[in-house]
């Protein structure tokens, strides 16, 4: 489908939920006619501010805490909360860009910088944070992953935490089994194997068929094929329908409704940890957000989290690793209180608090030597292996303002027929490819 389509369809589908947002309007920092392209004001540093969780529910419990600390550390700001559920962020952020009620701050993950900042909707911040307490303690790669989602040229988002893919498996299951640690792929998928009894409503994998199941889908291709780069040499072709990357699609789609729950078809994040948590599941591939609700639910005695399974040559490839931050929007009229939230969120205290919470990998580099990590086992292999060079990143083009739409409402329905047996692995990855390499060739026209 042609890039310009997708555009209509994206603007069709703001205007239609713009009657949705108009609700949460009176709710933000400025009078609610602040929109995409609004230069807003510095503010006198003091008053109502607005930020918007980009995982409401999830994270609600310690945005509040870390908001009241801050309102005690500075009494004369109110930060007015908005939780907002992740599968519904962009929607509600791009229908306010062109119709005005952006917050003052809100989460702005590296796939979502490059399309909030190409609708003029972010503040750079590297000035900021040139003159910032915490310009010395974010994790460097994060700053640069933030800078590369952006297009490069800016910062338009403070990192805050990273959240790698994780591969969760019940140690208890694979021990009666005397099946082996799934750490190689051969291994994930004799496990896989061997402890499924569908009768018994028994399966050893959840496959992520519903929202958000791209990304999962591109983790177990690189994987697999160990293939280390998103595009080929000459950066203008995607490397997704590679056949070693079909191949790979073709063996991962072939586990569902015979190793994992038929389910699994319309599963998004938040059913498919339930789901493991509550049942006789062997194996989960999410991130380190959800190792707190496994922790609850199973203690720490019946699972582990551990590092995405080795490929080829006893190498590890995955996907970008996700990392998320604070962005401030152009149009707050009161951007010193904004920023100084962000700075008070990424600092030691709070970064650790909030990831120790979320069970991801701080940002801030004094945060990332607290004594919780060494406890916490799948952030601290997770952090491992990020730092030992056992692991190579696919950086995934965040950049690209059409990257989200591609990865998610594009694609998702794709997946699912191949899921369904009536698609070929080979013709929805050469669909993709072809929309990736005409997003590129814009970005490329773009930028020349």
């Amino acid at each position: 489908m042609k890039s310009s389509i997708r555009r209509s369809r994206r603007a069709a589908t703001a205007v239609a939920l713009g009657s949705v947002l108009a609700l949460t309007a009176t709710a933000c920092g400025d009078d609610g006619s602040g929109a995409g392209g609004d230069k807003g004001s510095e503010g006198s540093g003091k008053g109502e501010i607005v930020f918007w969780d980009n995982n409401g529910g999830v994270r609600t419990d310690i945005w509040k805490q870390i908001i009241a600390d801050f309102e005690k550390a500075n009494p004369s700001i109110k930060v007015e909360y908005v939780g907002i559920a992740a599968t519904e962020y962009q929607s509600k952020v791009d229908t306010a860009i062109q119709g005005g009620g952006l917050p003052d701050v809100g989460g702005v993950g590296a796939a979502m910088a490059a399309g909030f900042a190409a609708q003029n909707a972010l503040d750079p911040l590297d000035g900021r944070l040139g003159k910032s307490t915490i310009k010395d303690k974010l994790n460097e790669a994060m700053v640069e992953s933030l800078k590369s989602a952006g297009g490069g040229d800016a910062l338009y988002s403070i990192p805050t935490s990273a959240n790698n893919g994780t591969l969760y498996y019940r140690t208890d299951l694979f021990k009666k089994a005397g099946l082996d640690a799934p750490t190689t792929w051969e291994n994930f998928y004799e496990a896989a194997e061997k402890l499924t009894d569908a009768k018994k409503n028994e399966f050893g994998y959840t496959i992520r068929g519903g929202a958000g199941s791209i990304a999962q889908a591109l983790d177990a291709m690189y994987g697999q094929s160990g293939i280390t780069s998103f595009w080929d040499a000459s950066g203008k072709k995607t490397t997704v329908n590679d056949p070693k990357n079909v191949e790979a699609l073709e063996k991962y789609a072939g586990l569902y409704k015979k190793y994992t729950p038929a389910a699994d078809l319309n599963n998004d994040f938040t059913k498919m940890v339930a789901q493991w948590d509550s049942g006789t599941i062997g194996m989960l591939n999410h991130n380190l957000g959800s190792y707190q609700d496994h922790v609850k639910a199973l203690g720490t005695d019946k699972f582990r989290g551990i590092p995405q399974p080795t490929g080829p040559g006893g190498k590890r490839v995955q996907v970008s690793n996700p990392v998320d931050g604070l962005g401030l929007f152009k149009s707050s009229k009161n951007k010193e209180a904004a920023w100084k939230f962000i700075e008070f969120a990424a600092s030691h205290e709070s970064n650790s608090k909030w990831n120790e919470s979320a069970g991801a990998i701080p940002s801030n580099t004094d945060a990332a030597k607290d004594a919780w990590i060494s406890k916490a086992e799948p952030t601290k292999l997770a952090a491992d292996a990020l730092n030992d060079g056992s692991t190579t990143i696919v950086q995934l083009p965040y950049y690209l303002p059409d990257w989200n739409t591609i990865s998610k409402a594009e694609n998702e329905p794709g997946f699912q027929k191949v899921l369904l047996g009536d698609m070929s692995a080979k013709e929805f990855l050469d669909n993709m490819a072809d929309q990736l390499n005409e997003a590129q060739a814009e970005w490329d026209q773009q930028k020349s």
